[in-house]
């Protein structure tokens, strides 16, 4: 069980960090700022140390108990950032998307 929760700490973290990544690069897209800008420079650090993070993830659980909580996480954080943040319209296709994601995750994780 220690496994486990390890593996799926080092996974949240991962995810938290990119989510953050992905918020950063999202500011300097829709600010038109160069590729070479601070921005893009921080998001992209940010997915190199997220890439660490991963890998102690994958010591402790599979790879797809990684993926499935990774996944749910990123995009329930950013569906939410998006449409809070950013204004983002989610439609009922997006829901629903949602929803089978949800159902998929749970059809997923296996926790042995």
């Amino acid at each position: 069980m220690t496994q486990i929760f390890f593996g799926l700490s080092f996974t949240f973290v991962t995810a938290i960090i990119v989510i953050g990544a992905d918020t950063i690069l999202k500011i300097a897209a829709d600010g038109g700022r160069p590729v070479l800008s601070s921005h893009v420079l921080v998001g992209c650090a940010l997915y190199a140390v997220s890439a660490l993070f991963w890998l102690f993830a994958m010591r402790h659980v599979t790879l797809a108990q990684a993926g499935v909580v990774y996944s749910m996480l990123s995009l329930l954080a950013l569906c939410a950032i998006g449409a809070l943040w950013f204004e983002e319209v989610l439609g009922p296709r997006e829901f629903l998307g949602i929803i089978f994601a949800l159902i998929a995750m749970v059809l997923m994780v296996r926790v042995t």
